[in-house]
């Protein structure tokens, strides 16, 4: 166990080391997020993000893929055009694909959305007994704490073969397309 928690501080140094290097926050991962927001973890977990890598490999999503004139068989989860869309931070430190990365980096994680989390994890702020921390001050920290249609749309767009037409409003409502949002226990 104590060998883990080296393990996992030295990883935590070498991402926050070269998010400083490349003045980008790096991200931290699903799993620490979900250390908070259990709720919105849970509730994402089956969405359609939550499982965004899954829906690029053989037979997954056929319908789509053959109405989008992609081939159903083909395994498109190495495709570097896929995977900026269908994980978090993918290339990035801390992202998908890097040493750092946790197991949710195959999805479209908080992070994806909400903005990459190594600054404010830095920084402390995540801590659960800091009930001053305002929804505000996340904008400092490279967060979104609300993404909007813009942020939505860098990959729900005319470029993407399955997702050309997306409309905000109806995402919003849909609880199998985002997770759900829950009230927070401390007023931020």
């Amino acid at each position: 166990m104590k060998q883990f928690f080296s393990l996992l501080c030295l990883g935590l140094l070498l991402t926050l080391t070269a998010s400083a290097a490349s003045a980008e926050p790096a991200f931290i991962g699903t799993k620490l997020c979900k250390k908070c927001h259990k709720k919105q973890f849970t509730s994402w977990e089956a969405t359609g993000m939550g499982k965004a890598l899954e829906t690029l490999k053989p037979g997954a999503k056929a319908e789509e893929k053959k109405a989008a004139g992609l081939d159903p068989d083909k395994d498109y989860s190495t495709e570097a055009k896929c995977l900026g869309c269908h994980t978090t931070g993918n290339g990035k430190p801390g992202g998908y694909g890097s040493a750092e990365a946790d197991e949710f980096a195959g999805t479209v994680g908080c992070e994806s959305c909400h903005g990459a989390g190594g600054d404010y994890y830095a920084e402390d702020k995540h801590h659960i007994k800091n009930k001053e921390f305002k929804s505000a001050d996340l904008v400092q920290y490279g967060f979104l704490a609300k993404p909007g249609a813009d942020n939505c749309t860098t990959c729900h767009n005319e470029n993407s073969p399955t997702n050309k037409a997306f409309d905000y409003e109806k995402a919003l409502a849909d609880a199998e397309a985002m997770h759900e949002h829950f009230d927070m226990k401390y007023e931020h």
